[in-house]
């Protein structure tokens, strides 16, 4: 059962990333002014922001395996309507609907797949989880952009709602008659404790920081004579990184690690990468500079799920990791529009947010709650 939830989160962080090369072009495609696309792109992690914490909620109250279900059959079929919507405004609504549905799988997965490890190996079992939303980071954006191009934009929507109907029906068949010992709709108050928010702030700026590299290093490789097929290579160079990081031996250092000292060197590795990066007059150090993100990446993302499952039991830990998903959500907007608002030139934007998460990892490790 385990290797199906990591499947399950796979195709739905796939489905995330299938979407970033295409929206825009498709949203423009069909008459979008520039303010239509931006709100088209945004709608759909302001609706998964609303259905993390709402998807928490219900799998304390009613089950992971319920939630997960409802929300794999919920996205298929919001990822088949997208054939309908044929004008800008149609195309924000069917956005909208998706991102609620889809919002209601990580964080019912997550906590299915924290309930049925083991505490001593939530490390090693948050690394290997890690393997698969990187993995999907970095096929998702190479499917959609060349399905897109040679068949369109439906062709590739309609294969990720395949993709989760299929998941649906198996989970339908494969979780209704296993038994899970956390599974119950007794559900407890959530305890907001120092590690839970600790992990919460990680998440935000993790996320913050993935939301400023994905609005900037576009820009900062054409600024050095790169293409956008350059800027992906980039990118790939970070997943790749983070995801033998993840799957390899070196694993097993994460139940090892105090997960604190973990976020605190993963948030200032990526901090440094990217002040390092806006730095930059040439495009080969940037490779070299996008690995170091990849490893702090690698050491942030498993040290955050060890913080959260510490802090919570199975009977709340769904509220948790809806919370914590929706802190996701919040950080890739922030660190998009902040950066962009704030900053004057592609090279300060970079320094601004390596400064910003260096100042926070900082401020998370060695602040405690009174």
């Amino acid at each position: 059962m385990r290797a199906f939830v990591l499947l399950v989160i796979f195709v739905s962080f796939f489905d995330l990333f299938t979407q970033l090369p295409i929206i825009s072009p498709y949203a423009k495609s069909l008459g979008a002014s520039p303010f239509l696309i931006g709100l088209t792109v945004g709608m759909y992690s302001f609706a998964n922001t609303i259905a993390n914490i709402a998807s928490g909620i219900l799998t304390d109250r009613n089950g992971a395996k319920r939630i997960l279900l409802i929300g794999l059959l919920a996205t298929a079929l919001s990822l088949f309507s997208y054939v309908f919507a044929t004008h800008p405004f149609s195309l924000l609504v069917v956005r909208f609907i998706h991102g609620l549905t889809a919002g209601l799988i990580v964080p019912s997965a997550f906590t299915l797949l924290a309930n049925i490890g083991t505490r001593e190996q939530k490390g090693k079992n948050a690394a290997i989880s890690g393997a698969f939303v990187g993995s999907a980071a970095i096929l998702g954006p190479a499917f959609s952009g060349i399905v897109a191009n040679r068949v369109g934009e439906l062709v590739v929507f309609s294969s990720v709602a395949t993709l989760m109907l299929f998941l649906g029906l198996f989970s339908y068949l494969f979780l209704r008659d296993i038994n899970i010992e956390t599974e119950t709709k007794q559900a407890e108050k959530l305890i907001f404790n120092d590690r839970l928010y600790k992990a919460f702030a990680g998440a935000f700026f993790l996320m913050f920081a993935q939301g400023a590299l994905a609005y900037l290093l576009p820009l900062k490789t054409i600024e050095l004579g790169g293409t956008t097929a350059t800027s992906g290579l980039l990118l790939s160079t970070f997943g790749i990184i983070a995801v033998l990081l993840f799957a390899l031996p070196t694993n097993r250092v994460f139940d090892q690690l105090n997960p604190l000292n973990g976020l605190a060197f993963g948030m200032i590795a990526i901090g440094l990468s990217l002040i390092a990066i806006g730095s930059m007059t040439t495009l080969a150090p940037m490779f070299l500079l996008m690995g170091g993100y990849g490893v702090g990446f690698a050491f942030l993302f498993p040290s955050l799920h060890s913080l959260l499952i510490d802090a919570t039991s199975e009977k709340n830990r769904g509220k948790a990791y809806g919370y914590f998903y929706a802190f996701f959500s919040i950080g890739v907007i922030a660190g998009s529009s902040i950066t962009g608002w704030i900053s004057k030139t592609i090279n300060s934007g970079f320094i601004l947010t390596g400064v910003i998460v260096i100042s926070a990892s900082i401020a998370i490790r060695f602040i405690h709650k009174k």
